[in-house]
């Protein structure tokens, strides 16, 4: 199930990525400030991205601490699109995959791909 797809601005590739409102049902806080979200990347590597309420008025939520690295890993850049989606990995000990994606040409038409690990 898809928790959220989102394009990528600025401000979500150099501070941290403020997480869609809509998304906040599939995100169980526990009544806490922050959760840690065990999420399975598409080269199969387990990441651990926080996803933190901001003090406030504003308390809408951003991916924090891991999320850099991800963005880093994968050269994420403006206008790339990132998609989050609840899917167990008993196995792996994942409660959700993200995938990034880029628009790319192909025989004329714009399509979204799916993103490599660069690093």
């Amino acid at each position: 199930m898809e928790v959220f797809n989102k394009e990528l601005k600025r401000t979500d590739i150099h501070n941290g990525f403020s997480v869609p409102s809509a998304s906040l049902q599939y995100i169980d806080f526990a009544g806490e400030f922050y959760v840690d979200l065990r999420v399975k990347d598409s080269s199969g590597e387990l990441r651990v991205i926080r996803c933190r309420k901001r003090h406030g008025d504003y308390a809408k939520p951003e991916l924090s601490k891991g999320w850099r690295k991800y963005v880093t890993d994968y050269e994420l850049r403006v206008a790339d699109r990132v998609v989050l989606l609840a899917e167990e990995d008993h196995r792996l000990g994942s409660q959700y995959r993200i995938e990034a994606m880029r628009t790319i040409i192909l025989f004329g038409h714009e399509v979204w791909g799916g993103l490599p690990r660069a690093n």
